[in-house]
């Protein structure tokens, strides 16, 4: 792999994330018919999200995933001022917008890639999506919500276009709490994506097998 192109073992982007791993499973990316990005969430590395990919995989998904630096990729909650997660989350946020610009000039197009996290990098991907809008293949937030003390009236942008959008959690989570969720499902919506929100009573913080199973189904739609 060489610097600088779509598969090259280290992420682009800026500030205290740009140079990070960025580990791969599933098909070649010369080869793929479709990108999986995984963004793991704090303390965790992209090694534990990747794990997934077994659940996930079909023939032609590549699987990328990103390291975010100190494997966190902002050091406060994501309600927190978004000030108080700088220079950390201005430089997470264009870690993954640079990366799926790469893909995109290498030949991948956005309907052709989902973008998916659990907790923190849930909340990552909502905010990255919602801020470079495009028609992607999926926008999957396991236990997570758009990020900020309070969140953008306008992100702006031509919308999301009729992308899939999935914002699974349980109705007590520890560090998710439910209006951020259904607040950030509500605003998805009015950029274009088409939202499913499910809500799991009493789910501790993780990832339960129906949301495996909403992932499959739509890996399984864009793959046919």
């Amino acid at each position: 792999m060489t610097p600088g192109s779509p598969s090259s073992p280290t992420t682009p982007g800026q500030g205290p994330h740009a140079g990070q791993r960025l580990l791969h499973a599933g098909a070649p990316l010369d080869e793929a018919s479709m990108v999986m990005i995984m963004v793991h969430g704090r303390g965790a590395g992209p090694g534990d999200i990747l794990g997934l990919s077994g659940e996930i995989h079909r023939q032609g998904l590549c699987f990328l995933a990103p390291e975010a630096a100190g494997w966190s990729w902002y050091p406060q909650s994501f309600l927190a001022p978004r000030r108080a997660n700088e220079p950390y989350l201005s430089s997470a946020i264009h870690q993954l917008a640079s990366l799926l610009q790469r893909l995109e000039t290498g030949g991948v197009p956005r309907r052709r890639m989902i973008l998916m996290g659990f907790s923190q990098g849930a909340c990552l991907s909502l905010e990255v999506a919602a801020r470079h809008q495009h028609r992607y293949a999926g926008v999957v937030a396991f236990s997570g919500g758009l990020i900020g003390a309070e969140l953008d009236a306008d992100y702006g942008g031509p919308g999301l276009a009729g992308t899939p959008v999935f914002l699974g959690c349980s109705d007590r989570d520890p560090h998710i709490p439910l209006p951020r969720v259904q607040e950030s499902s509500k605003l998805m919506e009015r950029l274009g994506g088409v939202v499913t929100e499910r809500i799991y009573p009493g789910m501790p913080h993780t990832i339960n097998q129906d949301e495996i199973r909403w992932l499959q189904s739509l890996v399984d739609e864009v793959t046919d």
